[in-house]
């Protein structure tokens, strides 16, 4: 499955409706609403789990993976050492990250794609990416259905 920067992974993209990714991967196996009123779908084979942001008419807007099929420019990303996955993101021109520790785990958020790296061990174990915000302060969706 590929990560496509701003974008989603895969077939997802940022603006579906929940009917647009349930007629491509089908029912979730969990579907059900977060503290802020989000509907979450979460997918066991896929090990993905999708927000659709309630105060955005529902669109899909939040994507956490961790599944060792995700690629990004063609490389695996999950199990595979933060360092190895930045020096390859350096050679594509994504150098920017912050970086977060919580106990074991380390994030490392890159703002300008908006994606996050969580880290145990100097290994990649999730991978985050979220709908891009324009610079009038709105999310740029990128679904056209």
């Amino acid at each position: 499955m590929k990560i496509n920067l701003k974008h989603g992974i895969d077939q997802l993209v940022f603006g579906m409706k929940q009917n647009d990714v349930i007629a491509i991967y089908g029912k979730p196996n969990k579907n059900y609403k977060d503290e802020d009123e989000n509907v979450i779908f979460s997918y066991n084979s896929l090990k993905m789990r999708l927000t659709f942001y309630n105060d955005e008419d529902f669109k899909l807007g939040y994507i956490v993976a961790s599944s060792p099929d995700i690629k990004l420019f063609d490389n695996k990303v999950i199990g595979i050492k933060i360092s190895e996955v930045k020096a390859d993101l350096t050679s594509k021109g994504i150098t920017k990250f912050t970086q977060e520790e919580f106990d074991t785990f380390e994030n490392y958020f890159n703002e300008d794609n908006w994606i996050i790296f969580q880290t145990e061990f100097d290994e990649v174990v999730k991978f985050e990416i979220g709908a891009i915000i324009n610079d009038k302060d709105e999310f740029d969706w990128k679904f056209k259905g």
